[in-house]
């Protein structure tokens, strides 16, 4: 099967990709407007392009990984992050629309959106299944929502063969540090190589449901193969874990002694206290298990910040 990947270059894009090759998919890589070869440049605000990337590319599928993933620059940027994320989506399923209409052969749309959809919700109904509410606390959850809406309209109204991936939390080696885990990870290997050992933090009480990468790509694989049109899928571990804890872990692999402050400028005001999913659907459905453990995936995060490190020295 051919795979059209856009946001081929990011963090999840990377990993995406090899897993299409290993399960024996041609990926083909669409990365940002600026990004170099060897990923074709895509502007997804730009819908003339994306169709001429959609018609080049060829594909029997593809999935919309492009967009603007960080939620504070979302709240910096509102109507920059809805352009990318809710246009840009309908960009793409307008350009596979056209492109399965004029070859006459079936096309699949994997939407990738998040479970920052469900905003806030009562402890009592933790882990949320895919019929929970959704309840956006900012642009960028309002963002794939209206993504996701756009999903189920060309899926509706065009006959779009369109699946819905919700994954929560994932982490992994080269994550942005912009992200909390990869921040705590990139800011004990620079302790380690000889920084000061201060550590900046924003909220440590709030519970997460993390995932590595590798396990979140092998379910939109999956998800290609094997989900159904219309439908919606979490993606997640089903298990809350408190960023103290995540801090606690790696401060034990990296094993070094540190001052935790914590930082105003890293607190949001529309966090969530707590985020847990039930992925019983996409078992259900493909039969996905994680391969990865926490620990694992923390202990990859900070090798990987740690052989960066090096690499510097």
């Amino acid at each position: 099967m051919r795979v059209l990947v856009t946001g081929a270059t990011g963090f999840v894009g990377r990993y995406l990709l090899a897993a299409l090759g290993a399960a024996g998919h041609e990926p083909i890589a669409a990365g940002g407007p600026h990004d170099p070869p060897p990923a074709t440049a895509l502007d997804l605000l730009d819908l003339a392009a994306v169709r001429r990337i959609v018609d080049a590319a060829a594909p029997d599928a593809i999935v919309n990984l492009g967009g603007q993933a960080f939620v504070p620059q979302s709240i910096a940027d509102p109507l920059g992050t809805l352009a990318i994320n809710a246009t840009g989506t309908a960009n793409v399923l307008e350009a596979a629309r056209a492109y399965r209409d004029r070859v006459r052969a079936p096309l699949r749309v994997l939407v990738i959106s998040s479970a920052e959809v469900y905003g806030i919700q009562r402890p009592e109904r933790m882990p949320l299944d895919e019929n929970a509410f959704t309840r956006p606390g900012n642009a960028y959850a309002a963002s794939k929502l209206a993504a996701e809406m756009y999903a189920q309209t060309w899926h509706r109204s065009y006959d779009l063969d369109c699946v819905i991936a919700r994954p929560f939390n994932h982490i992994g080696p080269g994550q942005d540090p912009r992200f909390v885990v990869a921040s705590f990870a990139r800011q004990l290997a620079e302790i380690a190589a000889g920084a000061p050992a201060l550590m900046h933090v924003g909220n440590l009480e709030a519970q997460r449901d993390f995932l590595d990468v590798r396990d979140v790509v092998a379910a939109y694989v999956l998800l290609l193969a094997n989900g159904r049109g219309g439908e919606v899928y979490n993606i997640c571990s089903g298990r809350p874990v408190a960023i103290r804890e995540v801090l606690r872990e790696l401060i034990t692999i990296a094993r070094v002694a540190v001052e935790i402050r914590e930082d105003p400028e890293r607190m949001r005001a529309s966090d969530l206290p707590l985020l847990t999913g039930d992925a019983t659907k996409l078992r259900a459905a493909t039969g996905w298990e994680p391969q990865y453990t926490l620990k694992a995936s923390l202990a990859d995060t900070y090798a990987a910040f740690r052989a960066a490190q090096g690499e510097r020295a």
